[in-house]
């Protein structure tokens, strides 16, 4: 299973993150209104970003998420944590520049991940915020359960209280 694939559908592609995209990604990532509800609310400072890119550059899952019209890099996202014991996996990571927001670029890139890592494991999972409304509703819409509340550490970070989302591949099957 190969977490780092290229990965595309008419909208978007999905490439694998490399140390040269910092600049680029951290372009998009220095609007403190992306983290307003995001646990780490200082991650659009460049200090802070960089441990959150030295996470996704060491998880080996990380992409950049292009917007195939534009060629405009839209955001980020990762898989993540794969546990072979439940035939598992995390996504997550992701944020997006506020113009893609309501965009329906969310749901084309979580569809993307999820047909493709369903020929793997049996059941994908997503850490959300407490606090962030706006993801756990995204999380809704794409027919994920609320199934945990968790203490998470992001990567060098403090633990903060997320909620966990569950979905299993026979009922995004359905």
């Amino acid at each position: 299973m190969n977490i780092q694939p290229t990965l595309e559908n008419d909208f978007v592609r999905l490439v694998p993150l490399e140390e040269n995209d910092f600049e680029q990604l951290f372009s998009v990532a220095s609007d403190p209104k992306i983290w307003e509800q995001h646990p780490n609310k200082d991650r659009y400072k460049k200090e802070v970003f960089q441990n959150f890119f030295q996470g996704a550059m060491e998880s080996r899952g990380a992409f950049k998420i292009v917007e195939k019209n534009t060629g405009e890099i839209a955001g980020s996202t990762r898989f993540y944590d794969y546990n072979p014991e439940d035939n598992s996996i995390f996504i997550g990571y992701t944020f997006y520049a506020t113009k893609f927001w309501g965009s329906k670029l969310n749901p084309k890139v979580k569809k993307l991940m999820l047909d493709y890592i369903f020929q793997f494991v049996d059941k994908v999972n997503f850490h959300v915020g407490k606090d962030n409304i706006r993801s756990q509703k995204a999380m809704e819409k794409l027919g994920a359960k609320k199934v945990d509340e968790v203490n998470v550490a992001y990567f060098g970070e403090p633990e903060r209280l997320n909620v966990v989302f569950e979905i299993t591949k026979e009922n995004y099957l359905i």
